[in-house]
């Protein structure tokens, strides 16, 4: 399979690019600065132009390309908003058959504001046995612009799939950091290894053409997780390995 990577030189396109079997996957680069090592093309998600020849001859698309954290309005358009649009539009002209989609638990982590799960961000668990989890049919309740542009991309995602026959799946990552380990309170429910998502990536390039379009949450195995991981491990076998209590001191 032919699997053209955006944000190959990444944190998360890091961890996919060890994981994946170079037998199994030929992975191509697309970026604004070059990847050692692997066939890429160089050029700015902004551009559809420019990006457009990446495509040619790819069998999957892992956008994994954003601006993240809280950049400011002017490039969550360009990058978010623009950058994904192209991405899903160059996908379609070459005739790529599925695009998987980095979204993020950023589109409803303004559910954090409210209990339970102020609670157990913030690492207060006296008397906690159980919670409703947040699933991909929970409404959807944004935090800050990223998380609105990570809607978008969701939402543009499924036009695709439902007007171009294009399988799409978004992946709404949780808290994936450089250390490979939970740093703050928050991160003992959200945390999520740089093998696990590896993992789920690899698991939406192998799911079946049936899965037209799904949003899956991938975070790690976590006593206090609040995010649904059985919709990944029905669909698409999806079962995390690590856990965020591994590294608890």
């Amino acid at each position: 399979m032919v699997v053209l990577v955006t944000g190959l030189s990444g944190l998360i396109g890091g961890a996919l690019r060890r994981h994946l079997d170079p037998a199994r996957y030929a992975l191509r680069s697309l970026s604004r600065r070059r990847v050692d090592g692997v066939p890429g093309h160089q050029a700015d998600i902004a551009d559809l132009d420019a990006i457009q020849p990446a495509f040619a001859g790819v069998d999957a698309v892992a956008h994994l390309a954003a601006a993240v954290g809280n950049p400011p309005a002017d490039v969550v358009l360009r990058v978010n908003v623009v950058g994904t649009y192209n991405v899903f539009e160059a996908a379609r002209r070459a005739g790529v058959k599925r695009v998987i989609f980095a979204s993020s638990g950023a589109t409803v982590s303004a559910w954090e504001q409210e209990e339970p799960y102020r609670s157990l961000v913030e690492g207060r668990y006296d008397g906690m046995r159980d919670w409703p989890m947040i699933t991909h049919e929970t409404a959807l309740r944004p935090a800050g612009l990223y998380g609105a542009s990570k809607v978008w991309g969701e939402a543009l995602g499924r036009r695709y799939a439902t007007a171009h026959g294009m399988s799409v799946i978004c992946v709404r990552v949780g808290r994936v950091r450089a250390e490979d380990r939970p740093r703050e309170p928050r991160e003992f429910a959200v945390y999520c290894s740089q093998r696990d998502v590896a993992r789920m990536i690899e698991r939406c390039l192998a799911a079946p053409p049936t899965v037209r379009f799904d949003v899956f949450f991938v975070t790690s195995r976590n006593r206090w997780g609040y995010r649904d991981l059985d919709h990944a491990r029905a669909v698409i076998g999806f079962e995390p390995v690590d856990a965020a209590e591994d590294h608890r001191a």
